[in-house]
């Protein structure tokens, strides 16, 4: 018998840098466990390249990174989702469409890299920063012990996450995918 795969939607308004880099994440720190979608409520239509940068060192394959719409996981015949977490302030205060399934959600805020000014390796340091918080959140959700919470105790814990500080202590001693 296999484990079930849990699919995880990440949301954000322009579907460029969090939600990408949580996809990302999600994916190979769950070694197989989960399966990471990202998509925003009014996506940019381009994946940023300092997000790019970011999802490389996790050996994600970075050809099909797109930005879409969360359109297209409401349509019929979309992927089931076990999991929708917000990543940005923004997206979580619009209004969702339905989810099939009602699956647990949560609120992860980071701060937007994309929204930095300055020299490339001003934006590069951005990205880095909000990636390794990222990590260290998706480090406590891969590490649930899903098969044994009922499912009000993973919305409580998933919400529990996004609440947690991340500080520089905790990003150091966060593994790499």
């Amino acid at each position: 018998m296999t484990d079930k795969t849990f699919n995880v939607l990440f949301l954000c308004t322009g579907n460029s840098a969090r939600s990408i880099m949580a996809e990302a994440l999600v994916t190979t720190m769950g070694h197989g466990r989960f399966q990471g979608f990202s998509a925003g409520s009014k996506p940019g239509g381009k994946v940023n390249p300092f997000a790019i940068e970011q999802v490389k060192k996790t050996g994600y394959p970075v050809d099909n990174l797109r930005s879409k719409s969360w359109d297209e996981f409401a349509a019929p015949g979309a992927p089931h989702m076990d999991f929708i977490i917000t990543v940005c302030d923004n997206a979580a205060g619009e209004e969702c469409p339905i989810w099939p399934g009602h699956p647990a959600t949560a609120h992860w805020g980071f701060e937007d890299p994309a929204a930095v000014e300055g020299s490339d390796e001003e934006k590069r340091e951005a990205f880095e920063k909000i990636f390794k918080q990222i990590m260290a959140r998706m480090n406590a959700f891969v590490s649930l012990p899903l098969k044994t919470l009922e499912k009000n105790a993973i919305q409580s814990e998933i919400k529990k996450i996004g609440d947690m500080p991340v500080t520089p202590a905790q990003i150091r001693h966060t593994a790499t995918p």
